[in-house]
Formats: structure tokens, sequence, C-alpha cells
């Protein structure tokens, strides 16, 4: 099945995590946007290029189908899902007349989830060309998170031999621009200065190529700035440049709030990069539960282990995989000398030390994102008795 984007209307915070977990279950499946209020309905879907808007009807079908019905009979073709508990054919009757794609009630059957979406997948406007969004998250503050970023998006940008960007979520204290020592004249801020659907040479604008090919989005150049960037807006822009890229690699988000939630959603692949330090896999352990709760799908999740070599006080790999549940996808050996070199001169890793450990590391893992088969799921560690260091502290 192709990538299907879909936005989300439910206005029952008991049934969010069970309908996120549902929806993320499906394969190509990514939810763009999620909207609480009916009144935003309209907006969303000015604002988002999506395929499907799934509407949860309950427990006010009667309030939310006269909108629905409105929205079918608009201008913004986009066919709708409903989904019940109520299997009242009186409601089933009025959802189809006001143009309600397909009705699921509760609990809802995902193959019959998953043939509606295949539908829809076929159709001329799902299999719109659209690139790899990959975020770099960092499990703590200083374990190479904006090094690995901008490095795999050089590497990919070799790999892939055509169009890749690098985008700066750190609003404030963001480095991809300086890493890559290119100096923006536009930035992120700008492109969320527009309220209108982003035009392509907007959005060219803003960006400043590299010599490696590679085009870096930067943070905001002032503080002010940062305050008016919304998770829309983030989710917004992310949209309309994996529409323009094989690949878009992303630096954050930096918080896990609601606002990276709604990043993390629509992100093909999210690396998670740590360091065998007891602070940091707790934070990452914490990561994962509360993405378990919220009902991600952790298919997407993927583990690297950055200065292998320099850690002490008895953590290893093992313990990791075992505290997690999650095996480690990469790792990164230790050379701070060498990246904290190229961060320096504002040089990638592959033009100032294309021999190194650790760059060759990320153009491993670079490798792995652009090969299909690279991207099989994560197999979960084998449930086995945690011992040492880290199972007197989980």
């Amino acid at each position: 099945m192709s990538a299907v984007r879909i936005v989300v209307f439910n206005a029952d915070e008991s049934f969010a995590a069970t309908l996120r977990s549902t929806l993320l279950g499906l394969a190509g499946v990514k939810i763009i946007a999620e909207v609480d209020e009916p009144a935003l309905l309209p907006q969303a879907l000015e604002r988002f290029r999506c395929d499907v808007l799934v509407a949860h009807l309950d427990p006010a079908p009667e309030m939310v189908l006269p909108i629905l019905a409105q929205l079918a009979a608009g201008e913004v073709e986009v066919p709708i899902f409903a989904v019940s508990e109520s299997t009242d054919g009186q409601l089933i009757l009025s959802a189809m007349r006001g143009g309600i794609r397909e009705f699921l009630t509760k609990p809802i059957d995902t193959s019959v989830l998953a043939e509606a979406f295949g539908k829809v997948s076929s159709s001329a406007r799902a299999v719109e060309k659209h690139g790899s969004l990959i975020t770099v998250i960092g499990g703590a503050g200083g374990v190479g998170a904006t090094s690995l970023a901008v490095n795999l998006a050089v590497e990919l940008s070799d790999l892939a031999e055509g169009s890749v960007a690098v985008v700066d979520l750190d609003h404030r204290f963001g480095q991809v621009a300086m890493t890559l020592d290119v100096d923006p004249t536009y930035t992120m801020a700008d492109l969320c200065d527009s309220p209108e659907q982003l035009e392509r040479q907007m959005i060219e604008r803003a960006l400043i190529r590299h010599d490696s090919g590679t085009r870096v989005l930067s943070r905001p150049l002032h503080f002010s700035q940062a305050d008016n960037i919304t998770a829309a807006h983030c989710v917004g822009v992310l949209s309309a440049l994996t529409a323009l890229h094989d690949y878009v690699v992303v630096d954050g988000p930096t918080r896990f709030d609601y606002g990276s939630k709604a990043v993390l959603d629509i992100a093909d692949y999210n690396l998670i990069v740590f360091q065998l330090v007891v602070p940091t896999v707790r934070s990452v352990h914490r990561m994962l539960g509360g993405m378990r709760e919220a009902g991600f799908n952790l298919e997407r999740m993927r583990l690297v282990c950055n200065r292998i070599g320099c850690e002490g006080g008895g953590i290893n790999l093992e313990d990791v995989n075992n505290t997690l549940g999650m095996e480690v996808f990469a790792q990164i050996p230790d050379d701070w000398g060498t990246v904290n070199a190229a961060m320096n001169v504002g040089e990638p890793l592959a033009s100032s030390a294309p021999k190194s450990k650790v760059r060759q590391s990320i153009r491993a893992i670079a490798e792995k994102l652009h090969d299909p088969s690279g991207l099989l799921p994560t197999e979960p560690a084998a449930a086995r008795k945690r011992g040492g260091l880290l199972s007197k502290i989980f």
C-alpha cells in the first residue's frame, strides 16, 4: 500500500491512544494532524495536504455529522472515514448520504480499515511522490544528535544522488547551519509567517545549498521568532519538504511534548540517539514508555548508540537491549576529537575525515536507511532476566 496521509478528528481523549495505535499499526499510514474541535476541521484540511480524514463521531455523532457533510460537499475533496460504536442503521444511512466514504464500527476491524486505505492509496492523490522523513532525537542533551543528523543528511545526499534537506527544529539553540558553515538569510520562521499553502518558490528561497548538495533549513535568527512557531507550522513545512525531496532529515524535535508528537506522527523513521550512561538510557526508557502509552507505532523507532568505547560503569548493549525491549539499530564509535574538529571548521565528516571510523559508521546508517531491506522493523530484545547495573535502577 502506498503512503496514506491522514488528518484525525477525535474529541474523546479516552479513545485517542486506541485510535492512534490502530491507525499507525497499518503500514504506510501517517497522521499529519490531529484535531479535537469540529470547527477547526476546515482550517486543518486547507493547511495540510492529506489523503483521508478519519473522524471519530462519539460521543455526539449528531453534532459531528453535519460538519462532515459540509466538508464532503465543499471544495476540499478529501475522502472521509467515520468511526463510531453505534450500529444504528439510520445513523449509518445518514452518514453515507452526507458523503462519508467509509463507516467503521468499534472495535475497528483492521482488515476492513486496511482495505479502505488501500483503495485510497491507489488514487491519484495518494500516489504523489513523497520523500522519506527521518527525525534524529537526542535521548538527552549532548549525545550527538545534531552531528548525526547533519552528517546523515550529507551521506544520504551522496547515496541518493538526489535532493536531500536537513531541518533544524531546535528553534532557539539549533546549530545545524553552523555545523555546515552556511549563513542563512531566510529560516523556518519565514516559512511559518505565511498561513497559506507553501509554494515551491517560498521553500527554495528559505533553503541554503551546501557544497555537498544538501539543503539546509535553519532555525530562526531571533529568539522572538521561535515563540510563533507551532506544531501545525512544523508539520506543514515538513510535509511540503518531503514532497520536493528524496529525504528530509530533521534535527529534533528536542522536547517530547504535543508539538513533537505531531512531528513523530508523520516521520517514516525516528532515530533516538543515546550513550551508555544511566541517565540517558533512563530518559530513552521513559520516552519509549510514553510513546507506547500514546499509541505510537514503535516499529518506526531506531536506537542509535553513540560514542561507543568512551563509557564506563558496567553498562553494556545487552543491558540496554533488555531494559528498553528493543535491539540497538546502529553504533557509532567514540572519536570526539575528529567530530569536534569537523564541527569547529563547519565541515561534514565526509570531507574533513572521510576515512575515520565515525564517518564510516554514519555512512553505514545511511546505507541501511537508503536500502529498503535496512528498514525492516527492529526485532524486540529477547525476554531475559535483567542483571547488572540497570536492573537496580529501572
